[in-house]
């Protein structure tokens, strides 16, 4: 299965997220690395996130990536 290195934007009012695939690997180390630099690059105003996704397709990737999560509960030895 490929990795696929998405630009996400969030919009401030909208409620679904902008994806924008960038790129996809057949390896997970060159996706890392393609994203981490990226993200460098990336200007400090920019409020956009490279995220990295293992999926079998694209379409599952931006469905994975659409998905609305909670945030994690932080036990209170872990903060």
């Amino acid at each position: 299965m490929p990795y696929f290195v998405y630009r996400i934007e969030n919009a401030e009012m909208a409620m679904l997220k902008q994806l924008q695939l960038i790129k996809t690997f057949d390896s997970f180390k060159e996706a890392k690395t393609f994203a981490r630099e990226q993200r460098v690059a990336q200007k400090p105003d920019d409020k956009a996130i490279i995220k990295v996704m293992f999926a079998d397709n694209e379409l599952h990737a931006e469905e994975l990536l659409m998905e609305k999560r909670d945030k994690p509960i932080v036990m209170e030895h872990e903060k």
